[in-house]
């Protein structure tokens, strides 16, 4: 029985041993035909990127006039202002599958009040929804910038001045609304405004060269406060010629724009309604710099707009504009470019108390010097005429010159 057993354990041991023999010669010569392979699917967040930027200023240096203030724009500029953080940006957006795409951007660099700072803010919050599988055709749906404007739509992130000019900024407080929105542009020239950011040429981004939409109205953040939506359509085409590439645009909005009530200082006189026309034309021209660069917009239209002398808020025109020029130089992954912009505006502020009328009047120039892709600083001397009326402040004149800095964090 014992000899019996002892021989049953010796053959049993035989045939495993030839039997991990044949399986190694077999895993020896990769016969794996009948192994089955585990293929791991792609889930919808792997698809989500995140980056994003921060702005850090100082405005205070070689300053002439405390008294000289930036209501739209940089609130640390003036009396009591020091270091601010101007942006902090976290971005949010992923291509889910081929036909959608989405984006969202919040702001924690928001001033919620003027004794409060540091909130966070929804900045953008929209997708694309596309017709085809190149994407050229496509409906962007949520809260995103309204096509008016190339410096508008140009990221604060890619900009050379460090403020928007007027002009044309204060069409829409923010440069963003909620609405629908159609936009076009052929797969060349959707890579060709994806190559004029990534290397450095300030694009403005992709709203295609075709665009026409529908939105509130009221502003970025704002409640709807009539029953009207705004317009808005914009044509533009960035030609290549040799090696330059050019882009002139048209472009127009109209709606109504309803006054807040806590936007109205107390016996100012307005409509009834407190409803106004609003409505604008624009054109643009750019010139990328390669390396010299040109970059201009002028728009006319009416808002409302504060009239001193009636002490009223009426339907007024406006009208105005900039230029900026500009040179850049590469030297491996640094850059340098040197910039002047000269801006002028004649008309009111629709988001701003009593529609504020303004007359400004400003030059600024300065350079940018991005060390790497993850950080620049930019230094600008801006000196500044303007004349604001409102109820508190009629004919008020200011004049202003200062030296502003900025650290930028890119990630």
């Amino acid at each position: 029985m014992k000899n019996s057993f002892n021989l049953l354990f010796l053959l049993f041991s035989l045939t495993f041993s030839l039997n991990a023999q044949d399986s190694l010669k077999l895993s020896n010569n990769h016969d794996t035909a009948k192994v089955p392979v585990t293929v791991s699917k792609s889930k919808w967040f792997d698809k989500i990127s995140i980056r994003g930027y921060t702005q850090i200023r100082y405005n205070r240096l070689l300053e002439s006039n405390p008294d000289f203030k930036s209501e739209q724009g940089d609130k640390s500029i003036g009396n009591n202002g020091g270091f601010f953080i101007r942006r902090m940006r976290l971005i949010f957006f992923g291509q889910l599958n081929e036909y959608v795409y989405f984006y969202i951007q919040p702001d924690f660099a928001s001033s919620a009040s003027s004794n409060g700072l540091h909130f966070g803010q929804l900045r953008d919050a929209y997708f694309d929804v596309s017709v085809d599988k190149n994407r050229e055709f496509r409906f962007r749906i949520g809260q995103s910038k309204v096509p008016f404007g190339f410096e508008n739509m140009q990221s604060s992130q890619n900009r050379l001045p460090l403020d928007r000019n007027d002009a044309l900024n204060s069409a829409v407080s923010n440069e963003r609304d909620l609405g629908v929105f159609f936009m076009y542009a052929p797969k060349k020239i959707r890579e060709r405004y994806s190559s004029l950011v990534n290397d450095g040429y300030k694009g403005s981004g992709d709203y295609g060269i075709f665009s026409f939409g529908a939105y509130n109205g009221q502003t970025a953040n704002k409640p709807e406060n009539n029953n009207n939506l705004h317009v808005c359509g914009r044509v533009t085409y960035p030609f290549s010629i040799g090696n330059q590439i050019i882009e002139p645009s048209i472009q127009m909005y109209s709606g109504i724009y309803t006054l807040y009530k806590d936007q109205i200082s107390s016996k100012v006189n307005t409509y009834s309604d407190l409803s106004y026309k609003d409505e604008r034309y624009a054109a643009s021209f750019v010139l990328y710099p390669k390396p010299f660069g040109i970059q201009a917009e002028y728009n006319i239209g009416k808002g409302p707009q504060y009239d001193f002398t009636s002490d009223s808020i009426l339907t007024k025109d406006l009208k105005g504009g900039y230029i900026t020029l500009s040179y850049l130089f590469k030297h491996k992954s640094q850059q340098i470019i040197p910039f002047i912009r000269a801006t002028t505006y004649n008309g009111g502020k629709k988001h701003e108390q009593d529609s504020r009328s303004y007359e400004v009047n400003e030059i600024e120039g300065g350079v940018e010097y991005q060390f790497n892709k993850h950080f620049e600083l930019t230094a600008t001397w801006l000196y500044s005429e303007k004349t604001t009326s409102d109820k508190a402040k009629e004919n008020n004149f200011q004049i202003g010159s200062m030296l502003r800095l900025q650290a930028q964090l890119n990630f």
